[in-house]
């Protein structure tokens, strides 16, 4: 399709939530660069981008902390995601990981809390402790990260399992292999697909093809390749950005018109995939 992407994309209950958000991967790792994030963070509120994503794993925590404090005073604005970690993920284990997350964020709850990726511990243990979680208030919908078709499969079997609200995997432009199985597989269930590493931690932004459409359109090849994922069905975008013109640029993106044009020499450059393949992951 063509034209200005939505700018919010539906869960399955029907709530609406931002489809550009921010991402906080590489945050809060170096204590000098705390004051520089948060305020990114803050900016990025300020053009309304108003999903941030997060997790325990970041930074061993840092990155919670920096989301928390650009959070501090507008928290109502704010759709909040965070993830625990496979190995934090039993009954119990995912209880006090949320309680930790919850203290480094300054919050009550968690918007959208999701199993980072799959581990050794049993699914109906992690959803226990969700559904735990929900009925306290700590977290309103919960979700899940790098699961393919078949992980989906075998945890909307279980009780309660159809109540995941998303699935937060990798994916951009050269990284299409979800478009085959995984993407039909959500869309048909209403479950939006959040897409990291969006520029492929900028190696992507090299594509000859990507510089071409910018320059027509007198953007960056970064807005190109967002607009791109904006524009395909359910899919919300976390790029994550530490300076004020790279947070502006994104912001923009929501007003960029890709035309039809635009998008077949997009495919032609990136072809979507003709098969089923492994999920990829960073």
């Amino acid at each position: 399709m063509s034209g200005s992407p939505q700018r919010h994309v539906s869960l399955p209950d029907g709530e609406q939530v931002p489809r550009l958000g921010q991402g906080t991967w590489g945050m809060g790792e170096d204590p000098s660069q705390r004051a520089r994030e948060v305020g990114a963070l803050r900016q990025g509120l300020d053009l309304g981008l108003t999903l941030i994503d997060t997790a325990e794993m970041y930074g061993n925590g840092g990155a919670e902390i920096v989301t928390g404090a650009a959070i501090a005073g507008r928290r109502e604005t704010v759709f909040l995601v965070s993830k625990v970690l496979p190995n934090n993920a039993s009954r119990r284990g995912t209880v006090a990981a949320c309680e930790r997350s919850l203290q480094r964020l300054g919050t009550d709850h968690i918007d959208l809390y999701l199993l980072h990726w799959r581990g050794g511990i049993g699914l109906g243990e992690t959803l226990a402790a969700f559904e735990t979680l929900q009925r306290d208030g700590k977290i309103r919908h919960w979700g899940v990260s790098n699961f393919d078709r078949a992980d989906l499969t075998e945890l909307t079997a279980l009780p309660g399992g159809d109540r995941v609200a998303s699935n937060q995997v990798l994916y951009n432009l050269v990284r299409r292999g979800i478009e085959f199985d995984l993407s039909p597989w959500c869309r048909q269930r209403a479950i939006p697909v959040m897409a990291y590493s969006p520029v492929e931690q900028g190696r992507l932004l090299k594509e000859p093809a990507l510089h071409r459409i910018a320059d027509r359109h007198g953007v960056t090849p970064a807005q190109i390749a967002l607009a791109w994922l904006l524009h395909q069905d359910g899919v919300i975008a976390i790029p994550k950005a530490v300076t004020a013109e790279h947070i502006r640029q994104n912001a923009a993106v929501l007003a960029l018109t890709l035309s039809a044009t635009d998008l077949a020499e997009l495919d032609q450059a990136f072809p979507p995939p003709d098969r089923a393949t492994a999920l990829e992951m960073l």
